[in-house]
């Protein structure tokens, strides 16, 4: 059985610097602690997850919200495909990277994927967004040609990944969708499906949870 490590890829949350395009309606200030939220809960559902290794690739200084057992490296190059790639070489084992704006993300998750990448035959693992994207990719050994010409943040990106890893001759996984916080209903939508997460919390304490009555918990018909 494959061990692998368990890696957030993060930018170190920063007023004018995170999460702004949910600026409006979120201020400057509301959108870098919903940041910092997601990725607290990331890393408390990374932290109870056993796996070989907890790393951290991060865009910016470390913080307090940063917990025990968790190594740092520091992303590398230009461009988020660049910054993958360097995050997995970084880590130099068989590894699982997330990204930090999945706050919904549990262990249970987290230990699909490793257990994914783990079966005999299995190369690599990829989790789609509803958006076109994906949160995770796992693979078995780091290959920058991996992300040679995927556009990255686009409707097409997830297609574009399988393609590749297909065209490299890796068997890929597909892990299960999650939504990704890009605007304030992505954020409405992951609070209403993880109502007991901070994330859900600041939400609701910024007084933007709901839209037209909708509550933020949603509940057992």
């Amino acid at each position: 059985m494959t061990v692998a490590a368990l890696v957030v890829i993060a930018k170190a949350p920063a007023l004018g610097r995170s999460k702004t395009r949910l600026c409006p309606p979120c201020t400057p200030k509301q959108a870098a602690d919903l940041a910092e939220a997601a990725l607290r809960d990331t890393l408390a559902a990374v932290a109870a997850t056993p796996c070989s290794r907890r790393v951290v690739a991060l865009d910016g200084p470390a913080g307090a919200w940063l917990p025990a057992g968790f190594e740092v490296v520091s992303q590398r190059g230009a461009g988020l495909g660049r910054r993958l790639a360097s995050a997995f070489e970084d880590v130099g084992e068989p590894a699982v990277v997330v990204a930090m704006d999945t706050p919904q993300v549990s262990p249970a998750m987290l230990t699909g994927a490793l257990a994914a990448l783990s079966d005999p035959g299995t190369d690599a693992v990829l989790g789609p967004t509803p958006d076109g994207g994906y949160w995770t990719i796992g693979l078995r050994r780091p290959d920058p040609d991996v992300f040679t010409g995927v556009p990255m943040s686009t409707p097409d990106t997830y297609a574009a990944q399988m393609e590749r890893l297909r065209l490299l001759g890796l068997s890929t996984a597909r892990l299960p969708s999650l939504i990704d916080v890009d605007s304030i209903d992505d954020a409405r939508a992951v609070a209403r499906r993880a109502p007991a997460t901070l994330f859900a919390a600041t939400l609701e304490a910024s007084g933007l949870a709901r839209d037209d009555g909708q509550p933020v918990a949603e509940t057992a018909a």
